[in-house]
């Protein structure tokens, strides 16, 4: 459980990446810092552009080089940079040590493997089961026992027939589920949940939003949830990061992003939420769109679409900076900001 004070888990520092396009290079995160701390829930939100995947596939390396390319910082995982690690190496981080939930399972599930097959793979490649006469067909029945007690602590329905079966014959949340249950087996520090109920109907959605808390409890996670939907940040996260253009805007505790929103792009993102108990005759929307970033704006990236853009906010691009207790925002509108 997330209180405050725990240690950092993952520390991210100015972390730069570039992808090199026939048509010119796209800065798709520009100098970010982040950090989870140990048994939190942390929210990362913003509109699709904004760089929310770019930065989860960042933690584990699998930016597609080419045309992606991690051109500097630090990704520090309890004190060991990731970026300084081998490919063989890394493969012992993914799953083991951060997993991650993808935003469609069925593009990141075999087709041609069934549930359990994928299941068990994921276990004897990460030698999770162990023990003194676990080899050959023994290490096999132990590794499909887990498998359907894995799936057993996701809620699937008949886990010991899912394991049978591929994953067309399953329903999207299903699908889910079983990718859920292969990021947990090997007890991860970190869980990366990309947008994990994009696709699926509300009560599903929630089904899945509670399933991912109790394992957080369970398994004592920390939780990195990338998501665009503000009401699932405000039930399930302990602090928000708002990105924008590939920079980190805001960060601080849920409820004091709600209560009192600092920068302009996260009080138009809540201000853009439908609320019923005010009548509108129309929703309120942020103005212009998401920036190019073969060719971002100067200073801040958000500048062309902020009501309140200053002559410095052309110039100087913001830094993220503490302006109450555990909430920084990076924007010139405070008295703490300076140009750099």
């Amino acid at each position: 459980m997330f209180t405050v004070g725990q240690p950092s888990l993952l520390t991210v520092r100015n972390l730069r990446v570039n992808f090199y396009t026939y048509r010119g290079v796209v800065k798709a995160l520009d100098g970010i810092d982040l950090e989870i701390v140990q048994g939190e829930t942390l929210g990362l939100v913003g509109e699709t552009g904004s760089g929310k995947s770019v930065t989860a596939l960042s933690l584990i390396r699998l930016i597609p080089d080419p045309p992606g390319k991690i051109d500097d910082g630090e990704i520090l995982l309890q004190g060991e940079n990731l970026l300084q690690k081998s490919e063989s190496e890394m493969r012992k981080v993914r799953g083991a040590r951060i997993a991650m939930v993808f935003q469609d399972p069925s593009t990141f599930l075999n087709p041609v493997l069934t549930i359990g097959e994928q299941i068990i793979e994921t276990l004897l490649v990460h030698d999770v089961l162990r023990g003194p006469n676990l080899k050959g067909k023994a290490l096999r029945l132990k590794a499909r026992e887990k498998a359907v007690q894995l799936l057993k602590q996701v809620r699937m329905p008949d886990p010991a027939g899912t394991l049978r079966k591929y994953p067309d014959e399953l329903s999207g949340g299903m699908r889910q589920r079983a990718m859920i249950a292969m990021a947990v087996a090997c007890h991860p520090d970190l869980l990366i949940a990309d947008e994990p109920t994009t696709a699926l109907d509300v009560t599903i959605q929630a089904q899945i939003l509670e399933l991912l808390n109790d394992l957080k409890k369970q398994e004592g996670l920390s939780v990195l949830m990338i998501t665009h939907d503000l009401g699932i940040v405000a039930e399930t996260c302990d602090r928000v990061a708002v990105m924008y253009g590939g920079n980190i805007v805001e960060v601080g505790p849920t409820s004091r992003i709600f209560e009192n929103p600092l920068h302009p792009y996260t009080k138009a993102l809540l201000n853009s939420i439908p609320r019923m108990s005010t009548h509108l005759e129309r929703l309120d929307s942020i103005k212009g769109t998401v920036p190019n970033l073969i060719s971002p704006p100067s200073g801040c990236r958000f500048h062309p679409r902020c009501p309140m853009a200053m002559d410095v906010c052309q110039m100087n691009k913001p830094v993220l900076e503490e302006v109450e207790e555990r909430h920084s925002v990076a924007c010139f509108l405070y008295p703490e900001k300076k140009p750099t």
